[in-house]
């Protein structure tokens, strides 16, 4: 059954994003998607377009709060930090209860060698500090999800990005055994997670990890890459030095400029998290690690 009031997406041109506006087309239920472009998707009877308000705009929350049909529940599929520069709209539109996309990122990376990452890992945290800061001082109830690697839909910076590399030299770079286990999750289960956890009972003022339905290492990871773009499995093991070197050089193309040292080396870290808390409160069950040629970008 369709909601009173419609479900509001802040971040809907995103990878989770789009995804969570299929489902809930699906499901009837009525969107109120929130993007920062003026016009990026496809208007429908249960999906209204609303360009995202400049952070904290008086007028436009004015605007939303005389809207009769305005929506009381929230998903920011945006990044995390990016909710409270909107905590105005949402108190105009009188919020019920509010979910937020985080990431394990803010406990895989807050020790890493690089200070961009480390200042990712602080940033994620800071910003669910604040979150259910806001939410308690209001007694809007909150949600915060925590993914793990997440892929599909050819737009990840991760399995998508291991695809492209394949494609262009044949061949993946790995450090050392490349040993450190990986559970991916696909863009469809986080939305799924979304939508189970934002009308769960049990998950109120609750933030949860979620991992994908499969653990393996990143070195299985990157070979099955191969076997769904039908090449031969060529992982080449290189010692750090000459990963630094070759990541200098890739560096200085726009593609991998985010790429660092720090990345290379958790490949032999286990970035392992337990979902059963999201299981027993929202039923949350991902799939197993298959991905297609279409989660691949092809």
């Amino acid at each position: 059954m369709a909601a009173e009031f419609p479900i509001a997406v802040i971040g809907a041109s995103s990878m989770v994003g789009k995804c969570l506006l299929a489902k809930l087309a699906d499901a009837g239920e009525r969107v109120t998607a929130y993007s920062r472009s003026e016009y990026v998707g496809q208007a429908s009877d249960t999906v209204c377009w609303r360009t995202l308000p400049l952070p904290e705009s008086p007028a436009a929350c004015v605007a939303i709060s005389a809207d009769e049909d305005i929506p009381r529940l929230w998903i920011c599929a945006a990044p995390i930090w990016v909710l409270p520069e909107h905590f105005g709209l949402l108190d105009a539109c009188r919020v019920r209860r509010v979910l937020a996309i985080s990431s394990t990122s803010r406990f895989t990376k807050g020790d890493s060698s690089d200070p961009q990452e480390q200042a990712v890992a602080q940033r994620l945290a800071d910003a669910e500090a604040l979150v259910q800061a806001w939410a308690e001082s209001r007694g809007v109830e909150w949600v915060i999800l925590r993914p793990t690697l997440i892929y599909g839909q050819g737009r990840d910076k991760n399995v998508c990005e291991i695809a492209r590399f394949v494609r262009r030299c044949g061949f993946f770079p790995l450090l050392g055994g490349a040993q450190g286990l990986r559970q991916p999750i696909h863009a469809q289960d986080v939305a799924s997670a979304c939508l189970a956890a934002l009308r769960a009972p049990a998950a109120a003022n609750r933030a949860y990890n979620i991992s994908g339905g499969s653990t393996l290492a990143y070195k299985e990871m990157a070979a099955q890459v191969f076997v769904t773009l039908g090449r031969p499995v060529r992982l080449l093991r290189v010692p750090l030095w000459a990963f630094a070197l070759a990541l200098a050089v890739l560096r200085c193309l726009p593609r991998y400029r985010h790429w660092s040292a720090a990345m290379a080396e958790r490949m032999n870290r286990d970035l392992v998290f337990d979902h059963g808390d999201a299981a027993r409160d929202f039923a949350f069950a991902p799939r197993a690690f298959a991905p297609s040629k279409e989660d691949l970008g092809q």
